[in-house]
């Protein structure tokens, strides 16, 4: 992408163009951030939706561009947003329907997209203490499962999601829509297989692996005396034998009827509020 946006150019001082041509370039990068190529060499991603916006600059992520429909400009919130945008140094863009529906490829885009710089966390600032849990995912693949899974990782109160192996991406605009926000709340992680197990030894980390080979009940583990991996399998071809063989407990959720196995997604959420079940209660809700 151009100055606008890109991480290695130089920042311009915040302002606030108008737009209602396709063919403008700001716009044509911003459209680019669909490719992963894109998002890798820009360091950038999108978000749709004011809430997904505000949450964003209040958890501290670098806003780079601002784009809004024309008819959301009188919004209160739209206006605090795009104040907040520019005193930061980015642009602010007010769109015609047209060039916002062309951004998000939506028939009915949301009225406000922000386009931020890439957060990635590192296995060292992981916290490893006791009561927390992680959430490992070997090779996930499917972009809606992945926003899924860091949505009800954030509700379950989970410390972080670690992506081991060859993962969809979770800037990827249909990853960041599924989250619903929860992309801007929780530390995500890269690593290989090795790096994974090598610092789950180091840091103490009972890994809990669902596997169609486990013999254990996954409501039978102690999830309380130490900090918890919940490790979960490609969506295809789960674990490969060396994560397997690794973990500390090979589990199972029992099933009844004719299904063989449950989505990644639903299977993670389930293992999920059990590790966490004695952390969690409807008093601190309020």
């Amino acid at each position: 992408m151009r100055d606008e946006t890109r991480d290695g150019g130089p920042r311009r001082v915040g302002q606030v163009k108008e737009v209602t041509s396709l063919s403008n370039p700001i716009i044509k990068d911003i459209k680019a951030l669909t490719s992963k190529k894109d998002r890798e060499q820009t360091g950038t991603f999108m978000a749709e939706g004011l809430k997904l916006v505000i949450d964003a600059l209040e958890l501290g992520w670098t806003i780079r561009t601002l784009v809004y429909a024309k008819a959301a400009k009188s919004k209160p919130l739209v206006e605090q947003v795009a104040a907040k945008t520019v005193a930061k140094g980015g642009l602010v863009l007010e769109v015609s329907e047209k060039v916002l529906s062309s951004i998000t490829r939506r028939d009915n885009p949301q009225m406000v997209v922000g386009i931020f710089d890439q957060r990635w966390g590192t296995l060292e600032a992981l916290d490893p203490a006791k009561g927390k849990t992680f959430v490992a995912l070997d090779r996930v693949r499917d972009p809606g499962n992945l926003g899924t899974i860091i949505r009800t990782a954030d509700a379950a109160g989970a410390s972080g999601v670690i992506l081991v192996g060859d993962c969809t991406d979770p800037f990827s605009l249909e990853t960041v829509r599924a989250t619903m926000g929860s992309v801007f709340a929780l530390p995500l992680v890269k690593a290989s297989p090795e790096q994974f197990l090598a610092w789950q030894k180091r840091a103490g980390i009972e890994v809990v692996a669902t596997h169609l080979a486990g013999a254990v009940d996954y409501r039978t583990v102690d999830y309380v005396k130490k900090p918890v991996a919940l490790l979960m399998g490609n969506e295809q071809s789960g674990l490969p034998d060396s994560l397997a063989k690794a973990a500390d407990r090979l589990v199972r959720i029992p099933q009844q009827g004719r299904a063989d196995s449950l989505n990644l997604a639903v299977a993670t959420a389930v293992m999920l509020f059990e590790a966490r079940r004695h952390l969690l209660s409807l008093d601190a809700d309020r």
